[in-house]
């Protein structure tokens, strides 16, 4: 998790509030894409 905090900042940049949520939700797609890849090549190697 730290990687994935570090990657992706760690704190929300933008003042805002809605575009924190738009930051948030980008995050996120970001984290799922990630979690998909490292799941399709866990199921490779079983």
């Amino acid at each position: 998790m730290p990687r994935v905090k570090k990657l992706l900042g760690g704190t929300l940049s933008l003042s805002d509030h809605t575009a924190q949520i738009s930051e948030t939700y980008t995050m996120i797609k970001v984290l799922n894409k990630l979690t998909k890849l490292s799941m399709s090549s866990m199921k490779a190697l079983v």
